[in-house]
């Protein structure tokens, strides 16, 4: 394949819980390139964003980075790497769920942006919410 045929796409998340959404979005944004680079978001950055993840960084890294859609993972570590990150990867696309919609359209400056539709009933959140629920079901039978 020759450099020119080849298409980055650049996506970002915290990827905790790795679950079918994860796996549909990662595929997809693959679907629309060549090489897909993603940026975790670190354990110190998701506190600041007020997150807190069941898997630790290197946990989450070690299963985006067996994942078959993905071609290299690097640390997130604030809001603003994002643009110096599409210039520094040669990113052609930008790819973020379409939760964030709008929100990384300056991105267009850099590369081409899209946000795709997330898989309808599973998230992270969500899967938490049960097993807090069920949990807490298990502990009052």
């Amino acid at each position: 394949m020759t450099a020119q045929a080849q298409r980055t796409v650049l996506t970002y998340g915290t990827f905790d819980l790795f679950h079918p959404g994860h796996v549909q979005l990662l595929k997809r944004a693959r679907e629309l390139g060549t090489r897909l680079v993603v940026g975790l978001s670190t354990d110190e950055f998701n506190a600041l964003k007020g997150k807190t993840s069941v898997m630790n960084f290197e946990d989450r890294k070690a299963v985006l980075e067996s994942c078959r859609y993905v071609d290299e993972v690097f640390a997130e570590e604030d809001w603003d790497q994002k643009a110096a990150d599409a210039i520094r990867l040669g990113a052609d696309l930008f790819v973020m769920g379409d939760d964030w919609a709008g929100k990384f359209d300056f991105m267009a400056e850099h590369c081409r942006v899209v946000y795709l539709a997330r898989t309808p009933d599973v998230s992270s959140t969500e899967i938490k919410r049960r097993m807090r629920t069920d949990t807490g079901a298990a502990l009052h039978a």
